[in-house]
C-alpha cells in the first residue's frame, strides 16, 4: 500500500515549500511526478522551480519536455519517468496509486476550498486502506507531524 503524507501549508506558499520537498525526494534517489490541476499551473510551477534559489538546481521537465527527468510536472495522471513519488497540489485528484512508494498531498491552509478538498481526499484514501500521516508547517516553515 502506498504511504500518503498530507502537507498543510501555513507559513510558506507552495512555490517555496515544494522545492524543499522535491530536494528531499531526490536525495533519496526517488523520481517524482508533480500533478497540478491544469496546464497553466504546471507552467507556473515550472517557472518557480527554475528560480526558487540562486545556488540550487532541481532537474525537472514539464509537458512533452523532460519526461526522462527525475522530476516531471503534469496536469495528467501519467507517470512517464517511472516515479516512485506522486505529489498532488491544488486539489489534483489522485490517480491509481499502486506502484508509488509515496504520495504527497500539499494544500494551502489559508484556502477554505483547499482545506475541504484535502479533508475529502483524506477520507477517501483512508477508506481505501492507505497509511496516512498529516504534517503541518510551523512558523519557520518546518514540518511537524500532527497525526
Amino acid at each position: 500500500m502506498t504511504e500518503i503524507l498530507f502537507y498543510h501549508l501555513t507559513s510558506q506558499p507552495l512555490a517555496r515549500a515544494l522545492p524543499a520537498l522535491l530536494e528531499k525526494c531526490l536525495e533519496r534517489k526517488w523520481k517524482v511526478v508533480v500533478q497540478a490541476t491544469g496546464d497553466e499551473r504546471v507552467a507556473a510551477l515550472d517557472a518557480a522551480l527554475w528560480t526558487y534559489a540562486d545556488d540550487s538546481f532541481l532537474p525537472h521537465g514539464a509537458g512533452q519536455d523532460g519526461a526522462d527527468e527525475p522530476v516531471w510536472l503534469t496536469a495528467t495522471d501519467q507517470n512517464p519517468n517511472a516515479a516512485a513519488v506522486r505529489v498532488l497540489v491544488d486539489g489534483a485528484p489522485p490517480p491509481a496509486l499502486e506502484g508509488y512508494q509515496r504520495a504527497l498531498v500539499l494544500f494551502d491552509g489559508a484556502d477554505p476550498d483547499a482545506l475541504e478538498a484535502a479533508r475529502a481526499q483524506w477520507k477517501a484514501l483512508k477508506a481505501a486502506g492507505h497509511d496516512l500521516t498529516y504534517w503541518r508547517q510551523d512558523e519557520d516553515g518546518r514540518w511537524r507531524r500532527q497525526a
